[in-house]
């Protein structure tokens, strides 16, 4: 079993006791009571706040960080002794020491004896790098062993970059149950949750958004229901977005619901992948190349859609003509081996959304002048749409030789965003992020764009009214949301990685009513 431990501190030992109870009600399988934050903590009161959390009925970790290594406070190694051998004889199924403080004489012995006194208590040795990766991460985990060799292994770093979560996955993977090892930060989301599917002792979350305890802890509601905790095991397939920034994203929630409403034993996981196509593709051969992570296919946003088509023709792999005639792909499938193919679901996920909402079919829609602002992936799948149905289209973008480059590719005209003003476009097209949560005052345009006999479209989705289809509407124009092309995309998307129809129900009923909370 993995373990699913709530970190818990509070200003006083009250204001602690009522987190126990409320995290054992969010489903937490274990209680960590975080000690050092505590004003004035004495054995005695770290005594009792253990036989507080041991009413719970779940296991209790205590633990009395030091500072260096993430805690509120340092500890003389006398003061440190005295607590957690206390924390022992008062029920602690497990203490939390740094390996540091255990290597001294003064620490260890008195340890030692305790611990040997109460088998039912176990130790956790940690070992928490606060300023970036362990120098040698696999010798620190063999010098603990040689320590304790009885020992719950922890070992925590912070990544600057998700590619640097391998190191500890791999880790994990080899040394087997008795061994906790995750990354902080955003990056590190992957090792939190994966912790389960590959064995891990255990892994930690907040009680909630705003009590977590090191960077990048997800709260125990999302672990639990977003990231679907209760079904992950050795055989959960992987399935993820990557994207930079992609916290804003509904795919998880989507994807995860389809999952459990078809009963299939897969998660879906949000991937911030920053920087170009060496970073992309560095990420994607490490996940692909370890089949004990089962990773079974990826979703592909901002800015990377470029990078996931040249990464499959780089690799020799299958893409799909769509795709290949985009020059973008959004989606990829992982399959036997490893082997990576491309496919794109924005191209008519985009025109499906654009003719039901303006009440045509795709022949409605030729000799329409149609302005298309961006020159990403997203906007070389609406444009190649467009074209293909014989709309005349122009691509409008702050850097104009991006704009230009694609208008030549797609063989359409091109125009500096300025220009728009004095355009009188049929419909607006907007296919940059500009306007997408957290940033929702942004916007490609300018009012005196809009016009009222105009379609706007925004490709955004979140929120659904962006500051571009306000505008629209005050002028009196037809608006499309991005939230039916994001569903109809990802449905396609569900088909090729599962290989079966979604409960489109289902999906539906998720992103509107997460929207409707926006």
């Amino acid at each position: 079993m993995t373990y699913l431990a709530v970190s818990i501190s509070g200003g006083d030992a009250e204001q602690m006791n009522e987190r126990f109870h409320a995290a054992k009600a969010a489903g937490a399988e274990a209680l960590e009571v975080r000690l050092d934050g505590l004003a004035g903590l004495t054995a005695e009161m770290a005594a009792g706040l253990v036989t507080q959390a041991k009413k719970t009925k779940l296991p209790v970790i205590a633990t009395c960080r030091e500072k260096d290594e993430g805690g509120a406070r340092a500890f003389t190694a006398a003061d440190k002794t005295a607590i957690l051998a206390t924390c022992v004889k008062a029920g602690a199924d497990f203490i939390d020491c740094e390996l540091k403080a255990f290597a001294k004489k003064e620490v260890y012995e008195p340890l030692k004896q305790v611990l040997k006194d109460t088998p039912q208590c176990r130790l956790i040795l940690s070992a928490h790098q606060m300023k970036g990766r362990f120098e040698d991460i696999n010798l620190k985990y063999e010098t603990m062993l040689s320590r304790w060799p009885m020992a719950i292994c922890k070992l925590v770093y912070p990544v600057r970059h998700i590619n640097d979560c391998f190191e500890a996955l791999d880790l994990l993977q080899r040394a087997g149950k008795d061994m906790i090892v995750f990354c902080m930060g955003q990056a590190g989301l992957m090792t939190r949750v994966l912790a389960k599917k590959l064995g891990a002792f255990m892994t930690f979350a907040s009680l909630d958004a705003d009590s977590a305890t090191a960077p990048g802890q997800i709260p125990v509601g999302q672990m639990k229901q977003l990231f679907r905790w209760d079904t992950l095991n050795k055989e959960t397939e992987v399935f993820g977005l990557i994207g930079n920034p992609v916290g804003h994203s509904l795919s998880p929630v989507l994807f995860n619901a389809a999952f459990e409403k078809d009963d299939i034993n897969a998660v879906y996981l949000p991937f911030w992948v920053e920087g170009d196509q060496e970073q992309f593709s560095a990420f994607v051969d490490a996940m692909a190349a370890r089949p004990w992570l089962g990773t079974g296919g990826f979703s592909v946003t901002i800015p990377h859609k470029t990078h996931a088509l040249d990464y499959v023709n780089g690799k020799g792999e299958f893409v799909d003509t769509l795709a290949e005639s985009i020059g973008a792909a959004n989606t990829l499938k992982v399959g036997f081996n490893g082997i990576v193919c491309g496919y794109n679901t924005d191209y008519a996920g985009a025109l499906d959304t654009l003719t039901t909402a303006m009440g045509v079919d795709a022949h409605g829609l030729h000799q329409m002048e149609v302005a298309v602002i961006g020159a990403g992936g997203a906007a070389r799948a609406v444009v190649a749409g467009l074209v293909d149905v014989g709309a005349y289209v122009t691509v409008y973008n702050r850097t104009s030789n991006k704009a230009a480059s694609l208008a030549e590719e797609f063989r359409c005209k091109a125009a500096p965003l300025e220009a728009l003003a004095e355009a009188a476009p049929e419909v607006v097209i907007n296919c940059t992020s500009l306007g997408m949560h957290p940033e929702v005052d942004g916007c490609a345009v300018t009012a005196e764009v809009m016009r009222p006999e105009m379609t706007v479209f925004d490709t955004v989705y979140n929120p659904i009214r962006t500051r571009l289809l306000q505008m629209a509407e005050q002028a009196g124009a037809r608006t499309v949301t991005g939230a039916e092309m994001f569903i109809r995309q990802a449905m396609a998307q569900y088909r090729v990685f599962v290989g079966q129809e979604p409960d489109e129900k289902t999906i539906r009923k998720v992103v509107m009513d997460i929207l409707a909370r926006v």
